[in-house]
């Protein structure tokens, strides 16, 4: 297990969001709800630039003519054919089976390290 120092706590509460290159990977590195998360920056799809794509919220499920917006910067939405990520799981919001790549993310201090086997 190797652990990489990737960003400052700051930089990313700033911007919420700071893509990284760690052996020869793009991984994003998120701010969510006071958590963080690192996803390989490939949509499953068509191997997109993921991670460069919005962090918004999505629709809820609704009643018919019922829009109802939820999740607010909990989404990743893919910034080719607009896929949508949750950024807690990785996973797709229609296909459960379909998923990011996820790695483990450690805090020390004021450094953000990425934990890679």
């Amino acid at each position: 297990m190797n652990k990489y120092a990737v960003a400052k706590v700051a930089e990313i509460q700033e911007k919420g969001r700071k893509i990284v290159e760690v052996k020869g990977m793009e991984i994003g590195i998120f701010l969510v709800d006071g958590q963080y998360y690192a996803w390989r920056n490939l949509c499953p799809h068509a191997y997109a630039p993921v991670c460069v794509g919005r962090v918004c919220g999505t629709r809820l499920p609704s009643m018919v003519y019922e829009y109802e917006y939820g999740r607010d910067q909990q989404i990743l939405r893919c910034p080719w054919h607009g896929w949508e990520f949750d950024l807690l799981t990785g996973r797709h919001l229609v296909d459960p089976n379909v998923k990011l790549r996820g790695y483990p993310v450690e805090v020390e201090g004021d450094d953000i390290y990425l934990v890679l086997q």
